[in-house]
């Protein structure tokens, strides 16, 4: 596994929800940024995107009738909730760390900028990007991959409740494969649900690895900083 550097990392906002399951947990945020900034004072470049799902599920909003630019509009802010949480938490654990935002929210977040999100991430400031890309209808994995393309980053870890992907869901069925390797084209014809379509497809047009791994694991700060050979890669042949 090489060992990537300057690297984005995406969490679905669950992870910051703790045992309650919803909301923000301030517990679990101030050990999640604990892990943060060992990876960051290990010498790595982070950014990271939080995805808003602790906070709405759209699913359930559109049970109800509520359009879906709507439910986008409430997820995006959900998602620089989240953002903030992580940013504070660093802080108390003595990193820099600062959130931009996709949507103008001066003075809470700054405008994503790329060559202000470049200069941060160089001078050791950890970069959460809120607000997804600022538009409906794209999830928080495309805007992950969109901000890793920009940036020229060395990959995207995907951090999930599972060490990687299988060809079907391993808590449902035994029988479930695991695939250490896939490339872009087959991740995307086999639709592997981990990641969307569009977030593969950017990924695969700037040549950007994808890192599938279980942030459950004890040990996956440490899988991060080793490059520990764990996990599903998605890249080219």
């Amino acid at each position: 596994m090489p060992k990537f550097k300057r690297i984005l990392l995406k969490l679905s906002g669950e992870v910051l929800a703790g045992e309650q399951h919803h909301g923000i947990d301030f517990a679990t945020v101030r050990d999640f940024a604990g892990n943060l900034a060992m990876i960051r004072n290990a010498g790595f470049e982070l950014s990271i995107v939080i995805g808003g799902g602790n906070m709405i599920r759209g699913r359930d909003a559109l049970n109800y009738g509520i359009d879906r630019v709507s439910i986008d509009g409430i997820g995006m802010l959900g998602t620089v909730m989240n953002a903030l949480a992580v940013k504070s938490a660093l802080e108390v654990a003595g990193v820099p760390a600062q959130v931009l935002s996709a949507v103008g929210m001066y003075p809470i977040a700054e405008l994503y900028n790329r060559e202000r999100a470049k200069n941060l991430l160089s001078s050791g400031h950890v970069v959460i990007f809120g607000a997804g890309t600022g538009h409906p209808f794209f999830s928080t994995d495309t805007a992950a991959a969109l901000r890793a393309s920009e940036l020229g980053l060395d990959c995207v870890i995907k951090g999930t409740k599972v060490n990687g992907i299988y060809t079907k869901d391993p808590a449902k069925f035994p029988d479930a494969e695991f695939l250490p390797r896939l490339t872009y084209s087959e991740a995307i014809a086999r639709n592997i649900e981990v990641m969307d379509t569009a977030a593969f497809a950017i990924c695969r047009e700037n040549k950007i690895p994808v890192w599938v791994m279980s942030i459950q694991d004890s040990d996956w700060v440490k899988n991060i900083v080793e490059g520990a050979d764990i996990g599903t890669i998605v890249k080219e042949d």
